[in-house]
């Protein structure tokens, strides 16, 4: 991680150098605090990271009272099949949308005993765990996620940044086809590549495969008895009905704005804010009323909360800065330039291209959030309005998703190998055949999503969105049953009785 942030120093410090040498004076500056201000003009900017500070000091609340352990023993009395075990990994890592460190955090501590006892594989627990981390995220209105994007949508642009990343979660295609292809895995019993090797493995007993123990073997004893499932289940309903609660009060439904439009225009970063301490107060409260944790436990949790999001902060706070350095250079409107000279063919090709990028600098440096923070005001400024702006946006995010998802230094699979108590070094390695199949899917799908733009022109809208959707699916069904029959598979699953 500390090589991954030295990478973004090294590249501010060269735009610092191309700042000084193109200034109006070469090698001086006139104002400095213009180019200080321009990166951080907005104090919204700064909500993201307090929101993943909280949902890190729920996490903390959560494990230190015994929820987690709890619900682990419960759902480990009522699953009884493999399937069963990952679709239920699945099931409440969709659940659990509101930031991805939360989940990843939240799923790994509670399936892991109730995948262990079905013989699933570390490796498979810590996929399952990625795929419905970053993936959910980006595709869900009520998370931190949705608050970064709104706030790299640069302000004076005329675009609603919220109501834009409502209009992107069709086309947002790798992330979707992560969730469909995890749900064809599970219950169809196919596993290619490395992961397969691991799944066959964990069926003779052996979970982990290689002799790397980064956590040695954590078997559940049921020791920590102290919670319940409640303690885990009533401050994630109240987190998510606070978050809820607190978009539509920024967007003024109770002002007599009607839900549908009050949602539509909140402040995603303020409601999340809200929704997020009204939850930590809640927690608070409910687990003292409870007696399942003293003042003394809830004070030893905060400087826990806030070392865990040291170095996503540290990443976020240098993308940014480099988001305003390229706006300063003047990136925006080179962009917009070459695009208005350009042939429309090529304008059409932009969806691919800018998944691609999107990718490649989200695999190198190991941050979703930091690739959109620079990538979302150069294609809002390229394309400053219609479809192929939605279009163009939704590949950016989805690439951004991709590529930290394939990355081995990216925040979210460290944690996601964290959550399994798996070797970092099998997580990426059995997940990245998987991610390049939902990539390759993706990117085709983008390049036919341009020649829909192009053939459709100003008639494309919503329900092209869904239609393409739907072809995506349909494709990567088809790919992914090529697949199972090249490699024999009979569909039976082994179901391992407990």
């Amino acid at each position: 991680m500390k090589k991954t942030n030295l990478s973004w120093v090294g590249a501010l410090l060269v735009f610092a150098l191309l700042l000084w040498c193109t200034a109006a004076t070469p090698g001086k500056i006139d104002d400095p605090s213009t180019y200080t201000c321009a990166v951080y003009s907005s104090a919204l900017s700064l909500l993201p990271p307090v929101i993943a500070i909280v949902l890190a000091l729920l996490v903390a609340l959560m494990n230190k009272a015994g929820g987690s352990a709890a619900f682990g023993r419960w759902a480990s009395t009522h699953i009884h099949t493999r399937a069963g075990a990952q679709f239920a990994t699945l099931l409440l890592g969709i659940l659990i949308f509101v930031d991805d460190y939360f989940n990843c955090l939240t799923v790994g501590s509670v399936m892991r005993p109730v995948t262990d006892r079905q013989k699933v594989s570390r490796a498979k627990l810590a996929y399952l765990i990625d795929a419905t981390a970053a993936p959910v995220c980006i595709i869900a209105p009520v998370s931190s996620w949705a608050a970064a994007v709104t706030s790299s949508v640069p302000e004076g642009s005329g675009i609603n940044g919220f109501t834009m990343f409502l209009r992107t979660i069709p086309y947002n295609y790798y992330a979707i086809l992560t969730m469909v292809m995890s749900l064809f895995l599970i219950f169809s019993g196919l596993d290619y590549g490395p992961m397969k090797k691991h799944e066959d493995n964990a069926l003779l007993g052996d979970l982990f495969t290689t002799d790397d123990r980064p956590y040695g073997d954590d078997a559940d004893d049921g020791s920590d008895t102290r919670g319940h499932v409640v303690d885990l289940i009533a401050p994630v309903l109240v987190l998510i009905a606070a978050c809820i609660f607190g978009m539509v009060y920024t967007g003024g439904f109770f002002e007599g704005v009607d839900f549908v439009t009050a949602f539509a225009n909140c402040s995603a970063s303020m409601g999340l804010v809200l929704g997020s301490a009204i939850a930590l107060m809640f927690t608070f409260v409910f687990y003292r009323v409870r007696g399942v944790m003293t003042f003394q436990d809830f004070a030893a949790c905060i400087p826990e909360g806030f070392k865990a999001m040291v170095s996503p902060m540290l990443i976020l706070t240098l993308a940014w800065t480099l988001s305003g350095m390229t706006g300063l250079l003047g990136a925006k409107y080179y962009v917009a330039s070459l695009l208005s000279g350009s042939a429309a063919a090529l304008q059409y090709l932009l969806p691919i291209i800018i998944f691609v990028v999107a990718v490649f600098l989200a695999f190198a440096t190991g941050t979703s959030w930091g690739t959109f923070s620079i990538l979302v005001p150069i294609v809002c400024h390229a394309f400053p309005e219609g479809e192929m702006l939605v279009v163009s946006i939704a590949a950016c995010l989805s690439g951004a998703v991709c590529g930290d998802h394939c990355s081995p230094i990216s925040d979210t699979t460290i944690m996601a190998s964290a959550g399994a108590h798996c070797s970092h070094v099998n997580h990426v390695s059995t997940q990245l055949p998987y991610a390049m199949t939902a990539a390759a899917i993706s990117a085709g799908c983008y390049l036919l999503c341009g020649a829909a733009q192009a053939v459709l022109g100003d008639a494309a809208n919503t329900l092209t969105s869904f239609v393409l959707l739907a072809c995506a699916i349909v494709i990567e069904l088809v790919v992914l049953s090529i697949v199972r029959a090249r490699m024999g598979h009979t569909g039976k699953e082994e179901v391992t009785k407990s």
